[in-house]
């Protein structure tokens, strides 16, 4: 594999690999033994970046949260290697039966960011993020919550995820106002069969305000991996969500380019889905999942992957909105 070209993280000095290891499945879908793996692959081939959030894998019966930050965190002690890693992570989900247990509020943010840094067995997360808006918590609240914890040393940058562009406007706009710390990154649903929602505004809002981008879902629920075709056992998906938003003309024709270009380049429909991101405007770093060592090497060969000019013009077009 290429040397990795570290990304900046924005307008940030902060610098990270352009894919992120995203971990909702650690303690889930993979145990601990496997999760080990796949970041020590990830770290050996020069990845610095995990995603996680406090609330994986709460929706798992009999898990209460706080899995996946628990596993990084004793991967790293076991390692020694914190101070190498770039760790994010996310506050807003219900982490409890009480009124207080989730949300924006200074109270939840102070908590939780607690619990975060004690799971993670960390003094500082390197960028905290904001998971989704809450409504009935103002805005200059959470934003001032956040800046104490910069304050304090606690967390290094702040990011938001799941903000349309006029709320990412308005908390850049009280950042501003109040002299607060500001979102510096943001995570949006992005990927070649779901580009409106962000191409609509919030790409030209985060290259005005230097934010950087790391969208989640790169590959649609998988079904840009090619996995799925018009003639297969459709009803058998087992993510009804992927077969109702992506099995129509639309999708079907985003595939049939993504899949020409990967013939053409002698390599796979999802290495060329995350190399058509990676090359556009902003970006900073994908999320990707991996099960096994063996899924995440699919997705870091993205970064050797050479999509010429006009392969990325024929995808941009199968894809427009």
């Amino acid at each position: 594999m290429k040397g990795i070209e570290y990304r900046r993280l924005g307008r940030t000095g902060l610098k990270v690999s352009p894919l992120c290891l995203g971990s909702m499945n650690f303690g889930w879908t993979a145990d601990e033994k496997t999760s080990f793996a796949v970041m020590d692959a990830f770290a050996e081939a020069g990845g610095n970046f995990i995603d996680t959030a406090d609330i994986y894998s709460r929706w798992v019966d009999g898990n209460n949260g706080g899995v996946s930050e628990e596993v990084i965190g004793r991967w790293m002690r076991a390692r020694g290697n914190r101070s190498q890693m770039i760790i994010a992570t996310k506050v807003r989900g219900q982490m409890g039966p009480g009124p207080n247990d989730q949300g924006l509020s200074r109270k939840h943010i102070f908590d939780a960011c607690d619990a975060s840094l004690r799971r993670l067995q960390s003094d500082t997360i390197d960028l905290y993020q904001t998971h989704y808006f809450d409504a009935e918590t103002p805005i200059d609240e959470t934003l001032e919550a956040l800046d104490r914890l910069v304050q304090q040393g606690k967390v290094r940058y702040i990011g938001c995820s799941n903000y349309p562009a006029w709320r990412l406007m308005g908390a850049l706009w009280a950042s501003d106002k109040y002299g607060l710390a500001r979102y510096d990154s943001i995570q949006p649903h992005y990927n070649l069969v779901h580009r409106a929602e962000f191409e609509q505004e919030l790409a030209e809002v985060c290259q005005a305000y230097g934010i950087g981008i790391i969208p989640y879902s790169p590959l649609a629920g998988g079904f840009l991996t090619g996995k799925y075709s018009r003639e297969g056992d459709t009803e058998s998906v087992r993510a009804e969500s992927v077969r109702n938003r992506y099995f129509n003309d639309a999708g079907w024709k985003v595939l049939d380019a993504v899949q020409a270009v990967a013939g053409e380049l002698g390599t796979t429909a999802l290495t060329v889905s995350l190399a058509w991101l990676l090359a556009r405007p902003g970006m900073t770093a994908p999320i990707i999942g991996a099960n096994t060592v063996e899924q995440l090497q699919g997705s870091l060969a993205a970064l050797d992957v050479d999509v010429t000019a006009e392969q990325l013009s024929t995808l941009n077009e199968a894809s427009a909105w």
